[in-house]
């Protein structure tokens, strides 16, 4: 086993479950519109089931205004549709023929703590994949001391580094839910 492999392969698991949070969080409603509200939406399009990215263009020309632009303007109804069928955003799509125009309703008291819910039950989801990167590496330094591929003093040096490694994922990732946070209560 190769030290600096495994401690690479550490921070890549780690990096990936902080990466992964990032994009979960992108995802929670702030009371302001942005694209990335709809990107799990799917439309059934030319025959078959595609990214609301793929057929259509999104901006927020207000912020309370999703504005959906469709390539092929025959995928329309189709984008209206997908969004209003979608349940977790709640939304109510309103179409002129062109465009696609979502309001954003803001959000209430209760909503928002709802919503900080959410974002702390993602941010243990992070700390828990954190953990378990950890929890691999060590068995692999641990078996690599039982196999004499390396020394006590290296074992330890070896956990001292990964543990390290944990500690910063857990920073960055309690400062984007710290940040955003901030978003969902600010009125």
């Amino acid at each position: 086993m190769n030290k600096d492999q495994l401690i690479q392969q550490t921070k890549g698991k780690l990096d990936a479950a902080t990466e992964h949070f990032r994009q979960e969080i992108g995802k929670i409603r702030t009371g302001r519109a942005h694209p990335g509200m709809l990107d799990n939406v799917t439309v059934e399009a030319y025959g078959q089931s595609m990214p609301l990215k793929a057929v259509a263009s999104i901006v927020t020309p207000e912020p309370q205004l999703l504005q959906v632009t469709p390539f092929d303007p025959s995928n329309l109804q189709a984008i209206s549709d997908a969004i209003s069928k979608d349940e977790s955003l709640g939304l109510n799509p309103a179409d002129d023929g062109r465009v696609v125009r979502i309001q954003i309703p803001p959000l209430t008291e209760e909503t928002r703590q709802a919503m900080v819910k959410v974002l702390h039950q993602k941010l243990e989801d992070c700390m828990i994949a954190g953990r378990n990167a950890r929890h691999e590496a060590m068995r692999a330094a641990d078996q690599a001391e039982k196999d004499k591929d390396i020394g006590k003093d290296e074992r330890f040096g070896l956990e001292k580094q990964i543990d390290d490694l944990l500690a910063k994922q857990k920073t960055d990732a309690e400062v984007l839910a710290k940040t955003k946070e901030q978003e969902i209560l600010t009125v």
